[in-house]
């Protein structure tokens, strides 16, 4: 800095340019800015942030006097006589300013006669904006701020952590008065809009496995309301003055090693990104955690380990903040009328419940864990929250060096709790979860990277016990409702425990399995349940599995399935445990696709139980035409046609489509003699067409390829008519209809032709079997997801005239894993060499 200000004296002794001196600090800054990447190799977080707020300082003081000197020549006052100050603002306020965070600056001023002032601030907002400083600037007169302040919350939350950077001393003093003055207007009202917008915020950036550092949960902001709040309430100018009041010192050292971290990663991430950044998305991991320090180990890599720290810094951030922001604020919330009102709803000493929220002191004396548990057991089941001072007199609670006989007995108890996420919940919240259930260990702040879950394991596996105890879908809520008392408490059981085994060397399934065998046995729960618990950990993603990427109606694939779960109540219970696994990946992961899909694989797999006779094509499609034989709609039609319903070839039809639709299709290819279609849009795209002439299917599919196909079924009828259903997963504009019958219409041309895009696809990725059924071949296609995957399929199969019966497409975490049924012919099973190396062009 003394070398710039060297610089710009020469400059201004030879009357230089203002671009020449422009030129000087933004060249200056650039420099400043490059070298960052050094600075950080022995600095860390807030000290940090302080050197590089304090560099801006001078930065800014420089610009100043330079201006001064402009404006003043030879004649310049000292600066404590100009009637301006500069002050900081908000992150540089608090001297937590990070590489390309916006510079928060109030030029404060008094409109005196004698100076000509508005110049003088507008060119120092202009150069500081032209040498690269993000400058975020306000400007006030004095007199203003009181008014202003209670115009807008945000001026109030930011003018709260004000610093003076350089100016008149005379008018900073005059304004820490009227500071002191804001502090103490409208406390009740400031506090509440800041305490729903911080829950807004939060409703915004939960904790996610790409968590927003900033604005997000345990994020900078939520330490943020700690000192708004604290400063306001108790007028203090550092939240440390309250240790030994309000907190204790070991409670605020664990708090500021949490923050601590958090400030470095921020740090890391501009410096990464070369740009303000506050998300710490995956791409970024890698070089992120190799900044932070971190090297792979046999057991974890670098990038798990830097997220997994990430993650109990943000939770131990976000448990000191909300704890201590509900404690600060009560004093001024609570209303002493209610005082008397509170006795109304006191459940026991030092308990109160309110509409099933429950409620204590502050002050209230820890208890041992058994005891502690044994509150919780007794608690009524209405209790469905806990007010943070639950929380914090929770995480009080005195824990045993190894967990004995009663706290075994105690916690079997406590599970088996109808309510159990709540306690759960609070267990979590409170930082007793590994404490209490110690199988848990590895999956606190276990991060997922699979690109399909949203949040680390800990946090998925206690939102799938919320899914399980909010069922919406009426079918599943249902079949739970079925169970009995002890049954549903081990679906709740597994629920939570699903992933427990996650974070560890061996298959998650195959540790979940023994982990939960293990704790159950020590808890003494009895035999039957260990054993189907114990199963349904092994196998609890079995079920989305097959549903989704095998064909739900082969009777292979159903036996194959029914022997691993080996039980009717064990399948009624994995289809539970299911819907609350995929609804708590997020709220619009379990669909109506998904709902039917699954439903049909429990239906198709019930009479496994019961008969295994019942599973084998002809039967399964004997007992729905009896069921077709029965329906008055059925019974109306002329003899002929009801004939040429049961000469419909395609045995997949009776197995997939219902009785009505059957008939429908079949009445109405009777009077197609080239092609008929129609075109539904209401939840999703679905194009249906009959056709008796040949179908372009590879020209329709690959100018269709610019929307996302789910399902594709192609039935054969009677009289060489077949029906094809294709299923999208969006939905179009309606302009978009016309265009779309367009093509289809156009796709009954043989000789059109369209270009497709060769997709990757290995020969190891293709697997065939050519026993699949009696009827059918299958052939399965695993390969990275790739538009017109199925269009350039479709094209090849025209080539050898194979006939498509059915095909489903799934694509999970960027891979395609497409199953293709195939009527069996010459031109498929005896050809099936030659189809694989024309498929696999370029993917060996």
């Amino acid at each position: 800095m003394t070398e710039l200000n060297i610089q710009i004296e020469e400059l201004i002794s030879k009357n230089a340019q203002d671009f020449e001196i422009s030129k000087v600090f933004r060249t200056y800054y650039k420099d400043y800015v490059s070298s960052i990447d050094t600075t950080l190799e022995t600095t860390g977080g807030k000290d940090f942030f302080v050197k590089h707020t304090k560099h801006t300082d001078k930065f800014l003081i420089q610009l100043y006097k330079y201006i001064l000197r402009k404006h003043f020549g030879d004649y310049q006052p000292m600066s404590s006589s100009i009637p301006v100050t500069l002050v900081a603002l908000g992150s540089y306020g608090r001297e937590q300013l990070c590489i390309y965070s916006d510079v928060d600056l109030m030029i404060l001023y008094q409109d005196i006669k004698g100076y000509n002032l508005r110049p003088i601030m507008e060119e120092l907002v202009t150069l500081a904006w032209d040498c690269g400083l993000k400058l975020g600037s306000r400007v006030h007169e004095i007199k203003e701020i009181e008014e202003g302040v209670k115009e807008d919350i945000t001026i109030k939350t930011s003018i709260l952590e004000s610093r003076i950077i350089y100016g008149s001393k005379h008018l900073w003093y005059a304004y820490e008065n009227i500071l002191r003055k804001i502090r103490k207007t409208d406390q009740k009202e400031f506090i509440q809009e800041k305490l729903e917008e911080h829950k807004q915020r939060l409703l915004k950036y939960p904790l996610k496995m790409e968590p927003n550092i900033k604005d997000g949960y345990g994020g900078m902001r939520e330490s943020n309301m700690v000192f708004w709040m604290a400063t306001v309430i108790f007028g203090v100018y550092d939240t440390k003055e309250l240790i030994g009041k309000e907190f204790t010192e070991d409670e605020y050292k664990k708090y500021r090693a949490a923050l601590e971290y958090i400030f470095q990663v921020r740090n890391a991430l501009h410096n990464i990104a070369k740009k303000k950044l506050d998300v710490v998305n995956f791409d970024l991991l890698p070089e992120l955690s190799s900044k932070l320090g971190f090297a792979h180990t046999p057991r974890m890599t670098k990038e798990r380990q830097c997220m997994a720290k990430i993650l109990e810094s943000l939770h131990r951030i976000h448990f000191f903040s909300s704890v201590m922001v509900k404690k600060f604020t009560r004093r001024i919330i609570y209303e002493n009328k209610n005082i008397s009102l509170l006795k109304e709803y006191r459940y026991k000493k030092d308990i109160y419940i309110i509409d099933g929220k429950l409620y204590t002191s502050f002050s209230v004396k820890p208890k041992p864990l058994v005891q502690f548990l044994k509150e919780l057991i007794e608690l009524p089941d209405t209790v469905k929250i806990f007010d943070r001072s639950y929380v914090y007199y929770a995480s009080k609670t005195i824990l045993p060096t190894k967990q004995t006989q009663e706290l075994k007995r105690t916690l079997k108890v406590l599970l088996y709790k109808p309510n159990l996420y709540p306690l759960i919940k609070l267990i979590y919240n409170s930082r007793l979860f590994q404490a209490i259930l110690p199988i848990t260990k590895k999956i606190v702040n276990q991060p997922q990277f699979d690109g399909y879950h949203q949040h680390p394991v800990d946090v998925h596996s206690i939102k799938a016990l919320k899914k399980l105890e909010e069922i919406k879908d009426p079918y599943v809520n249902e079949l739970y409702e079925s169970l009995e008392e002890k049954e549903k408490a081990i679906v709740r059981m597994v629920t939570l425990l699903h992933d427990v085994g996650k974070g560890r060397v061996t298959d998650h399934h195959i540790s979940g399995e023994k982990l939960f065998k293990n704790m159950t046995t020590a808890y003494n729960f009895d035999h039957e349940h260990i054993q189907i618990g114990s199963l349904l950990v092994r196998y609890h993603n079995m079920m989305s599995k097959v549903a989704s990427s095998e064909d739900i109606y082969s009777e292979k694939v159903i036996l194959s399935f029914t022997a691993l779960v080996k039980s009717k109540l064990a399948l009624k219970m994995l289809f539970i445990v299911t819907y609350a696994d995929i609804s708590a990946v997020g709220e619009s992961i379990y669909k109506s696709a998904t709902a039917s899909l699954l439903k049909q694989l429990y239906l198709q797999s019930l009479p496994a139980f019961e008969n295994t006779a019942l599973l084998t094509e002809s039967a399964r499609r004997n007992a729905k035409q009896e069921r077709i034989k029965k329906l008055n709609k059925f019974k109306t039609l002329s003899n002929i046609m009801k004939k040429k319903i049961f000469y419909i070839s395609s045995n997949h039809m009776f197995l997939k489509m219902k009785s009505n639709e059957i008939i429908d299709i079949a009445v109405k290819a009777q009077n197609i003699d080239t092609f008929d279609y129609e075109i539904l849009n209401e939840n999703n795209l679905v194009i249906r067409i009959i056709r008796k002439v040949p179908l372009n299917l590879g020209f329709l599919l690959g100018r269709l390829e610019f929307l996302n196909i789910s399902t594709m079924n192609i039935f054969k009828l009677y009289d060489e008519k077949k029906f094809f259903e294709i299923s999208f997963s969006e939905k179009v504009d309606d302009e978009d209809i016309l265009f779309i019958s367009q093509i289809i219409e156009s796709s009954f041309d043989m000789t059109k032709k369209t270009k497709l895009n060769i997709p990757i696809i290995k020969k190891d990725g293709i697997t065939i079997d050519c026993n699949h059924t009696t009827y059918l071949a299958s052939m399965q296609v695993i390969a990275k997801d790739q538009k017109g995957l199925l269009a350039y399929i479709a094209k090849v199969f025209d080539d050898y005239g194979i006939e498509i019966e059915t095909a489903k497409l799934s694509s999970i975490k960027n891979k395609a894993k497409d199953l293709f049924l195939i009527e069996k012919n010459g031109n498929f099973c005896a050809k099936q060499e030659q189809i694989i190396e024309n498929l696999c062009v370029d993917g060996k």
